[in-house]
């Protein structure tokens, strides 16, 4: 058995990380390839961690490309082999025309919902602007949306599965750069990373739309460190690269940005 309530003494997302032991101790007890629905990045991160702390098992994280933010867990004995053709997922079309009525990316997902999926059953939604939008769901829920989602907002759309080779994701912008800041505050170093004022930075996170490592920070004085990743939904991430002390004791700071 393994040592649950140890595990999950400290567990933020506990429901879920529940689930994926009970995933781990039948991959155990099986000798099976066992997957997880979708989990949330911070939901990833802390099952990733805990799992890491077994020696019996392994797991692969995948959600349909590199930087998949929604993503399924394959877990399995260590001595068995995992590779991202054994998480099974559906890439689906959502086509329409939505030059008159725009659609974003809430709007796909509560289409979605709305035919009764759980959140757990969607990875990712790529938005393709007047087109409509691509999804990733569960395979085995493929042929109920192709004749359940028929609508997002007003626009009449046709749902299909695609292949693999069709999925429509340009690979993140990368861009370094370097700032000297007089402390590692989250509204300082962000506000550097991203090119916005200071006093936008700190409305952003005052509304909670500024996230840590997948995690909404309401103050602007949350100090950083080296490795952390800062989010805002519609402009990208920020990571914390390499932090080093100059002589006149202020925080030299290489930033990578993606967007």
């Amino acid at each position: 058995m393994l040592p649950k309530d140890d595990l999950l003494k400290s567990a933020e997302n506990r429901d879920c990380l529940a689930r994926v032991l009970d995933q781990a101790d039948q991959a155990i007890k099986t000798w099976e390839i066992v997957v997880t629905d979708f989990l949330s990045p911070p939901e990833q991160a802390e099952a990733v961690a805990m799992l890491g702390r077994l020696t019996d098992v392994h797991s692969l994280a995948w959600g349909g490309y590199p930087q998949a933010e929604r993503q399924r867990l394959a877990i399995a004995r260590t001595d068995i082999p995992l590779d991202p053709s054994q998480v099974p997922l559906a890439l689906l079309t959502v086509a329409g025309n939505f030059m008159f009525d725009p659609a974003n990316h809430r709007d796909f997902l509560g289409a979605l919902l709305g035919t009764g999926l759980n959140r757990d059953q969607v990875g990712d939604i790529i938005v393709l602007g007047e087109r409509g939008a691509q999804a990733i769901a569960v395979p085995e829920l493929a042929e109920f949306l192709t004749q359940s989602l028929t609508q997002v907002r007003s626009v009449p759309v046709k749902t299909q599965p695609l292949k693999w080779d069709q999925l429509r994701v340009r690979p993140p912008k990368k861009k370094e750069l370097t700032t000297v800041e007089a402390s590692l505050r989250l509204d300082a170093v962000a506000s550097a990373g991203f090119g916005m004022s200071r006093s936008k930075m700190a409305d952003l996170i005052g509304s909670g739309d500024v996230q840590v490592n997948w995690k909404a920070i309401a103050q602007t004085s949350y100090s950083l460190a080296a490795g952390d990743l800062v989010s805002i939904r519609g402009k990208g991430r920020l990571e914390i690269g390499e932090v080093a002390v100059t002589k006149k004791e202020r925080y030299r700071i290489n930033l990578i940005r993606y967007s």
